[in-house]
């Protein structure tokens, strides 16, 4: 591996998913300004809309929460090309 190409500033930091609300705390060198209290400890938030919590491949679920509607809209507009 070659030296001085990665960063040496990980700090611990909490990473939500917003679609499920849950929380992990893991290294990383994300910067944000938004923090978030966990079990009396502050720190650093980073906010995720999906993780391995609620993507559909870890789940086995095959419907995807999708916030922004992307799926819905793309769905109808190729609705009319579908083979029946």
């Amino acid at each position: 591996m070659r030296k001085g190409i990665h960063p040496e500033d990980y700090r611990m930091m909490a990473f939500k998913d917003m679609s499920n609300g849950d929380v992990f705390i893991t290294r990383s060198t994300a910067e944000t300004k938004e923090t978030l209290e966990v079990d009396g400890v502050e720190y650093p938030l980073v906010k995720l809309e999906i993780s391995r919590t609620s993507h559909p491949f870890y789940t086995g679920k095959s419907k995807l929460i999708d916030a922004a509607g992307r799926i819905d809209k793309f769905k109808n507009k190729y609705a009319k090309f579908k083979k029946e």
